[in-house]
């Protein structure tokens, strides 16, 4: 793992976006969660990522995002939003945007709907949003998460990504469960932030170089992950009573649809009913699931932080 004070680390939130009736992002109820996120266990926010619904969000709305929670004093330097889409176009204009809030880095998806794509075109979209940007200050974290954009970014590209852009192309999220090429990225690219998007095998990555994580459940596991990556980073000491938990409430959460499962965790949480609400085509859970998730993760003992104090806005 590299020391560049530049490349981000640590537990992420793969943050969750609350609506409000009329199913526009709800910017003051994130802030409030981002800022709880901070304040328990998460070294930063993977804003707009795949639990967030970023694609159901349009490129203006996403940009919003950003604006609203820098206008309620997130610091957005803590921040790797989400700003893949399947016009590469979008994505450009949504990397400078975030880019001119002062974010850590970027999370980018490959553009998605064509399947079965050579390499050579993943490399090239990649390629034409770093370029057509131009910006030294660019961070890009690659997101491989084949099971939904349907296109895997394979080694060679990342490594290809790496070799043309070392300043720009600095680490990934792998979603794709597959620990195998994980420990593969951290060997092959040393140096590389690699963050998987599960705490099914955080552990054994992190042991192995990884950066830290990004993942759903840290939306309400925060403290818990942050038991694991500090006892590792600090002491090289494993926080086992932690890790079990932490895959305990892992298995638990992802019995459940997650946006919805985390969602009403979070209604129950703050007793605010409208955390529930998702964007079309996702839907909330039923009154069974939701009783037997809320009894599955109360099972484990887990209790979440209390919330904070509402802040004045800046």
């Amino acid at each position: 793992m590299s020391d560049n004070p530049e490349i981000m680390r640590g537990v992420f939130a793969a943050v969750l976006t609350p609506l409000h009736g009329d199913l526009a992002p709800d910017h003051g109820r994130m802030a409030r969660h981002c800022r709880w996120l901070l304040a328990n266990g998460c070294d930063g926010l993977a804003i707009l990522g795949t639990t967030g619904e970023s694609t159901s969000f349009s490129a203006k709305e996403r940009m919003g995002i950003l604006e609203g929670l820098a206008t309620e004093g997130i610091p957005l330097e803590k921040s790797m939003p989400g700003t893949g889409a399947a016009a590469f176009t979008d994505s450009v204009e949504i990397t400078r945007h975030a880019l001119s809030m002062g974010v850590g880095g970027v999370l980018m998806l490959p553009p998605f709907y064509f399947k079965g794509v050579h390499d050579d075109g993943v490399f090239a979209a990649y390629a034409e949003v770093i370029e057509r940007i131009g910006d030294p200050a660019l961070r890009v974290y690659l997101y491989n998460f084949p099971q939904m954009s349907g296109v895997p970014l394979s080694l060679d590209v990342i490594g290809r990504l790496i070799d043309r852009y070392p300043d720009t192309v600095v680490g990934a999220k792998d979603s794709s469960g597959d620990i195998g090429n994980m420990l593969a990225m951290v060997e092959r690219f040393p140096g590389f932030a690699v963050f998987p998007g599960s705490e099914a095998v955080f552990l054994e990555v992190l042991q192995a170089g990884g950066a830290g994580c990004i993942t759903a459940v840290s939306n309400v596991s925060a403290p818990v992950a942050q038991r694991v990556y500090s006892a590792w980073t600090n002491s090289h000491v494993v926080d086992e009573d932690a890790n079990t938990l932490l895959a305990a409430l892992r298995t638990t959460i992802t019995a459940y649809p997650l946006s919805a499962g985390l969602k009403a965790l979070m209604a129950r949480h703050t007793d605010d009913a409208g955390w529930e609400r998702v964007r079309p085509t996702l839907t909330c859970l039923d009154d069974p699931a939701r009783d037997a998730l809320f009894d599955a993760v109360d099972q484990t003992g887990y209790v979440l932080p209390p919330m904070l104090p509402c802040p004045m806005r800046p």
